[in-house]
């Protein structure tokens, strides 16, 4: 029954997207589609998704950080999804909490407010006290386990037809999506696992004060129900009458955000992988507050010494040395010729050199590259796609906050801070840890002869032009007008320190 009303929801879509292939179907032109069309289908597309269930909002979620399989207006409207998922009646949460812990919510907890804080694809928050202590309690949404089950199955299904009617190298981009959210959807779902990340990420960052990580209930941890400390602050997206009003920095914010996502991703190897605006608070000290770990990635020193050896060769304008690291780093097919992905490593070099040039050859720049991307088997593996959701949202938090940005003005203090962290991450010393001690030491010297005004366009996590390799793949090609990413909201209401399971 479900898998039919799956089908009637999404067959006018199906069609229409078919359509812009075949006006017939089966035969003749496409039928020729405006920005106004597209943005409207999208749309539909983002309202539509939400009456489906968890399972495929949280497969949107995926989606809307996939530049290099899904195309603008659509990665914009999937990005909207976080904000659209209804709330599951308490009645049904509160028999879950009782399964939980065996007993009457208001016996386990000494106030709880029935309303909830938040409500994701996955799991429902709540506010409660608990034991004198202000808590936010997560629980997960009652019977949703067998409806992903089904509707991965029912996903695998969809996508077999349409590989029957269709040959292209973004299928396996699709694939490689739903492959990644079969694996890690079923540690979301356990949020036993979330607080073994949440414990391990806060232990690394317990002598950080710009970095809060609230802090796990002991006994209050059970596989469908979560208990952390509330702490109080500010969605990174809604600080703008704080900042009017004196009473956050954004430049310390951002720099804070900065800081955290260096010491995760090169020198902890586990990192905070779902850096929606929404995860992130600001409290009125300024301290940054990380919330949600049920999406957290391992990354292990190989895959970082990758890393290493692809920006330092982007840094040198080395593009059969990218070219290398990108096969290495497992986004290229292959069996892929070699002169096809060493074209679009120039294109993504020579993007990264005009940086200082008219917006709109940087545009035209951008726009080539994407059009490559989609007909090129150029795909993110699972932490590469992690990565460019964290230089998106530095990006785009700059571009808001900070006034004519460039992430290596942040970038480069904290880098030099990091410096032994980072090389001793590595193992080791060999010759991607000396190329990269010499990189830092550029750095150190000269950042701006180095990365001159590509700033927007570049990642500025690592050394200098690897962001403009991983930006081209981790943002769209709008990316590089001047919109700031961060809408400008009216309101700056605190929330809890714990998202929901998204």
């Amino acid at each position: 029954m479900r898998t039919l009303r799956l089908l009637f929801r999404l067959l006018p879509f199906a069609l229409s997207f078919a359509r812009d292939r075949r006006r017939l179907l089966f035969r003749g032109g496409p039928v020729r589609r405006t920005a106004a069309f597209h943005h409207a289908r999208a749309e539909r597309l983002a309202r539509m998704i939400p009456t489906l269930g968890p399972t495929f909002v949280k497969i949107g979620q995926v989606f809307s950080a996939r530049p290099d399989v899904v195309p603008e207006p659509y990665l914009s409207a999937l990005s909207t999804l976080t904000d659209r998922v209804p709330c599951v009646p308490f009645p049904r949460i509160e028999r879950a909490l009782v399964e939980a812990y065996g007993a009457p919510v208001d016996d386990v907890f000494e106030a709880f407010d029935r309303e909830p804080l938040a409500a994701g694809s996955l799991g429902q928050v709540y506010r409660a006290r608990y034991r004198g202590e202000d808590v936010v309690v997560k629980v997960l949404r009652p019977g949703v386990e067998p409806v992903v089950e089904h509707d991965v199955a029912f996903v695998r299904m969809v996508l077999g037809w349409v590989e029957r009617w269709w040959k292209h190298p973004q299928l396996r981009g699709l694939h490689v999506v739903i492959d990644e959210f079969e694996r890690r959807i079923a540690d979301e779902m356990d949020f036993r696992k979330e607080a073994e990340y949440a414990r391990s990420i806060g232990a690394r960052f317990a002598s950080n004060p710009r970095v809060v990580v609230p802090r796990v209930i002991d006994g209050m941890v059970q596989r469908r129900a979560l208990v952390l400390e509330f702490v109080e602050g500010t969605r990174v997206d809604r600080i703008d009458p704080l900042v009017a009003l004196g009473v956050i920095d954004p430049e310390r914010m951002v720099d804070a955000v900065v800081e955290a996502y260096i010491q995760m991703m090169l020198v902890d190897g586990l990192f905070h992988a779902d850096p929606h605006p929404g995860n992130l608070l600001v409290r009125a000290d300024g301290a940054l507050v990380l919330l949600d770990f049920g999406m957290v990635i391992e990354v292990d020193p190989a895959m970082r010494h990758h890393l290493v050896h692809t920006a330092l060769a982007a840094v040198r304008g080395d593009a059969e040395r990218v070219v290398d690291g990108f096969f290495s780093l497992g986004i290229v097919e292959p069996q892929t010729d070699r002169e096809t992905i060493r074209r679009l490593v120039t294109l993504i070099l020579e993007m990264t050199e005009r940086g200082a040039g008219t917006s709109e050859m940087q545009r035209a720049l951008a726009d080539e590259v994407m059009h490559l991307l989609y007909d090129w088997p150029v795909v993110l593996t699972g932490e590469m796609t992690y990565f460019g959701r964290a230089v998106a949202l530095i990006e785009g938090l700059g571009a808001h906050h900070v006034p004519n940005f460039n992430p290596v003005r942040y970038v480069r203090p904290l880098l030099m801070k990091h410096r032994t962290a980072v090389l001793r991450a590595l193992g080791p010393t060999d010759d991607a840890s000396r190329d990269l001690a010499f990189a830092l030491g550029l750095l150190a010297r000269d950042v701006s002869r180095v990365v001159g005004n590509a700033g927007r366009e570049l990642l500025g996590v690592l050394a200098t032009r690897i962001p403009s390799v991983f930006s081209a793949f981790s943002r769209p090609a709008a990316a590089v007008q001047p919109a700031p990413a961060v809408p400008a909201l009216t309101e700056a209401a605190p929330v809890a320190a714990l998202a929901p399971a998204e």
